[in-house]
């Protein structure tokens, strides 16, 4: 009988250490990757997945300097500075002896550095396919934390959102997606980060003509006015940055974008430029600029 209470006890004592050592294969930007299920102290670099995390009511451990969007002000609260944006800090994450860390995007080129010190996922989002990456990712976070079911109610609640986007653009013409960064502007077309405004919503691009590029293409305000878009759709980088105010309108506001069918017609939509440049792919950042997108095509005359 002392023998079996024995064994009963060291059973007991090990069930922890066999559930910390479960693991759960999940997509990544790398492909299928295995790590810890429900790990329960995450450094996250990456604001897209930081946005989802926080919509799914998991809280993190460690976070960069900082997050840029108001809406995730609270989501670090009470988190360790492990970094910055592009650069996580070795020594900080090591004393924060994380679970699993998570990077994308602009600090994904760290992982074989923040792998030395514990188990790192790239979740990049592909801007190309921004909608399909952002869902694949919020199923990965819900399996991974345990999180299924509210990651299938945020699911739905963003194809909603899609759906009402759509609905609103159709059959309102031709949009040239414009990014400012202080006096100077920049198109995006198919192909580009911020072309599946034109793929997933429907949306005429107002040049066919231009390379498939991530990053855009530096134009001049005369290719605005020959393009001579029935919409302009605007990113301000500046303000996306916290460089400075929305300079965007001022910006644009000059003789030859005021020429175009867009400016004539009041069909400016300035969108929310932290949610798509800084956190592009996250679930709750995506809502925001959708209902931007929404609002700007139902309103305008």
């Amino acid at each position: 009988m002392y023998l079996i209470r024995i064994i009963a006890v060291l059973t007991a004592l090990a069930l922890p250490a066999l559930a910390s050592a479960e693991t759960i294969e999940i997509q990544t930007a790398q492909g299928m990757v295995r790590v810890p299920a429900r790990p329960s102290r995450v450094a996250v670099f990456d604001m897209a997945a930081l946005d989802t995390l926080n919509l799914l009511g998991v809280k993190v451990a460690g976070v960069p300097d900082r997050v840029f969007l108001p809406e995730l002000k609270s989501a670090a609260v009470g988190a360790e500075v492990v970094g910055t944006l592009f650069e996580p800090n070795l020594e900080a994450l090591s004393a924060l002896a994380p679970d699993l860390i998570i990077l994308g995007g602009r600090s994904s080129p760290k992982a074989k550095f923040t792998a030395r010190i514990a188990p790192t996922i790239d979740m990049t989002i592909d801007g190309q396919e921004l909608i399909r990456d952002a869902e694949i990712r919020l199923q990965a976070y819900g399996r991974l934390f345990g999180k299924e079911r509210a990651a299938e109610e945020a699911r739905e609640t963003f194809n909603s959102a899609i759906a009402a986007a759509r609905s609103a653009a159709e059959g309102k013409g031709r949009a040239l997606i414009v990014m400012t960064n202080g006096p100077k502007i920049s198109a995006f077309g198919l192909g580009s980060r911020f072309g599946w405004i034109h793929s997933t919503l429907q949306i005429a691009p107002a040049v066919t003509t231009m390379a498939p590029s991530i990053h855009g293409e530096a134009v001049s305000f005369e290719f605005v006015r020959k393009a001579d878009p029935d919409w302009l759709i605007v990113v301000d980088r500046a303000v996306a940055i916290g460089a400075s105010d929305s300079q965007a309108r001022a910006t644009l506001d000059n003789e030859l974008v005021r020429d175009t069918r867009a400016w004539k017609s009041g069909r400016v939509i300035y969108l929310p430029s932290a949610d798509l440049y800084i956190a592009g792919g996250g679930i709750q950042a995506m809502t925001r600029v959708l209902a931007a997108l929404t609002r700007g095509f139902s309103e305008s005359r």
